[in-house]
């Protein structure tokens, strides 16, 4: 299977829910929430970042449950229907 390159939404897609992530997080070790999620802290990193826009769903769940974040705010971020992080925090 061929994997196409993203598109610059689906990588400014990333760029909020990893926004979003980091900020539920706050004062939490990345560590500790990403063992709670079963991901490796590395992988948490590059989600928080940007660095991996497009993370798979269960790994999305997983975080969600380990941050108390309702799938459809992590829904809301992802397509950018809600308002811009900037105007949330």
């Amino acid at each position: 299977m061929v994997r196409h390159p993203l598109t610059p939404e689906q990588i400014e897609a990333g760029r909020r829910l990893g926004a979003l992530l980091r900020h539920a997080r706050a004062g939490r070790d990345l560590a500790e929430v990403a063992h709670a999620a079963g991901i490796s802290p590395e992988t948490l990193r590059k989600i928080e970042t940007g660095r991996l826009p497009s993370p798979g769903f269960g790994t999305i769940v997983c975080l969600g449950e380990a941050l108390n974040l309702p799938m459809q705010e992590l829904a809301a971020t992802w397509r950018g229907s809600d308002l811009p992080l900037e105007a949330v925090f």
